[in-house]
């Protein structure tokens, strides 16, 4: 099956589908059409209009999927939305190619607040699918997630991913299906001795808790993980010595050489985050900070790309990796926008030999002027087949039958909680920084300072000449 990952951090600024739609196409030359499409986007949309959510959002998320029928225009496919979820400013997107829509079986999702509060301004949202393969299903799980910024705050981005370990929990998308995966949980972690004697006896409100790791499931875990590549603010003498382009691999500010401190490279190593995940090889340069003069340059160059946009499958010519990267100063150029995934289980391996994850492409999109971050994307397949039960041989340590963490038995309720305050924090952003609020604090004022003067009126006494 082939997949395509896309994250982006949109700066909470409306996107550009048709130049965002060009610039996927221009990468994905030479690489399969997807049958699965799946957006991780971060900051969607300003606070107000994100905690709030509903219709708020709406404008934002059809940018997107104008991007993806744009995009499907130049491949020759048709693309259908699967699910949409957002978790506060962290938002999953998920497409699937239009004659395959019969295949998905079931569909599950979840999703944490990692940031102020336990709130959304920083979390993750989660997709799990099952995909009809014959008889047999095939389990995906998509993870879309935004963590601690900061240069120095590493162990508070290792904290946030314990949180999504420990708190996004996957619930069923659809009732109906309560029963058919209740049923296929428990046969992962239970003997046959405790299933029901009767297929009815499922009790469709106590469906096994199940989170991003999973026996059976493919996983992939894709956002602005905010990984820098130092701990600590840069200095002007640093700033000297930021990567460009036109340097030679030999040189010591050469892109390349970040990499050898970059944070999430270094703490995979060490197993303090994205315990089991691997990535494939970066070539690319740093995704952020791009400074606001890069931004005014991007758009300048989009005004000329868009009017010259192609309108079949030629693409067109960027000249994206042979410009000066104009970095702010402020911040160190890092990958923050990362996509990772959970390799083949040892078990498939061994049944399987032949069965292996294969990355076509993983690459950054050209910078756009609504935003500081580069979009990435990850373009593989996976086998379609469903990932077999482990068997008893397995003895190193598997991250699916293991995770490195429990999941919190108070996770609903520490959300239920998280969500009334985005929505108060959501109605105040509203109501004091957009200009819609504004204008209905202002109406609201007027009739109350109106209505306080008819009752004023009312309750003078009356004058008898």
């Amino acid at each position: 099956m082939q997949n395509l990952i896309v994250t982006y951090n949109c700066g909470r600024e409306l996107l550009k589908p048709e130049l965002f739609a060009q610039n996927l196409s221009d990468k994905l030359q030479g690489c399969p059409n997807p049958d699965v499409l799946v957006f991780s986007l971060q900051e969607i949309a300003p606070i107000a209009y994100a905690f709030l959510g509903g219709s708020f959002l709406v404008p934002y998320l059809d940018r997107v999927r104008y991007a993806v029928d744009s995009l499907a225009k130049t491949r020759g496919e048709t693309y259908v939305s699967l699910i949409t979820r957002n978790v506060g400013m962290t938002v999953l997107m998920a497409f699937i190619r239009q004659e395959l829509l019969g295949n998905v079986r079931w569909m599950e999702t979840g999703g944490i607040g990692v940031g102020v509060h336990e709130m959304g301004n920083k979390g993750a949202v989660g997709l799990r699918l099952g995909y009809a393969v014959g008889e047999e299903t095939m389990e995906m799980t998509f993870v879309a997630a935004h963590l601690a910024p900061m240069e120095w705050a590493l162990e508070r981005r290792n904290e946030d991913w314990k949180n999504i370990v420990q708190g996004l929990v996957f619930t069923p998308v659809d009732k109906k299906a309560v029963r058919a995966v209740a049923a296929a949980r428990r046969s992962q972690v239970r003997n046959s001795e405790d299933e029901p004697l009767l297929p009815g006896s499922v009790d469709n409100a106590s469906t096994p808790t199940s989170g991003i790791y999973t026996p059976a499931s493919h996983l992939f875990f894709a956002g602005d993980l905010n990984y820098r590549t130092s701990s600590s603010r840069p200095t002007l003498a640093d700033f000297s010595q930021y990567p460009q382009p036109a340097l030679d691999k030999a040189s010591s500010s050469h892109y390349s050489k970040l990499l050898e401190s970059d944070q999430l490279a270094v703490e995979l190593k060490a197993q303090n985050t994205a315990h089991g995940l691997a990535e494939a090889a970066i070539d690319f340069p740093p995704t952020y900070k791009y400074s606001d003069a890069a931004r005014e340059v991007a758009a300048t160059n989009e005004e000329k790309k868009v009017a010259s946009l192609p309108r079949d499958n030629i693409p067109s010519q960027s000249t994206d990796e042979d410009e000066k990267w104009l970095w702010a100063k402020h911040r160190w150029p890092s990958w923050c926008d990362r996509i990772l995934y959970l390799d083949i289980s040892p078990w498939m391996s061994s049944q399987d030999p032949n069965a292996r994850i294969e990355i076509h492409k993983y690459t950054a999109l050209p910078l756009m002027s609504t935003s500081d971050h580069r979009p990435v994307i990850l373009s593989l397949s996976i086998p379609l087949r469903p990932i077999p039960p482990p068997h008893d041989e397995v003895l190193d340590r598997d991250w699916r039958l293991d995770p490195p963490f429990s999941i919190d038995p108070q996770w609903r309720q520490r959300r239920r909680i998280a969500r009334s305050k985005e929505i108060v924090v959501g109605l105040s952003a509203y109501l004091g920084l957009t200009w819609e609020g504004r204008g209905l604090l202002i109406a609201m004022l007027i009739g109350a300072l109106g209505g306080w003067a008819v009752i004023v009126s009312m309750l003078q006494p009356a004058v008898r000449l």
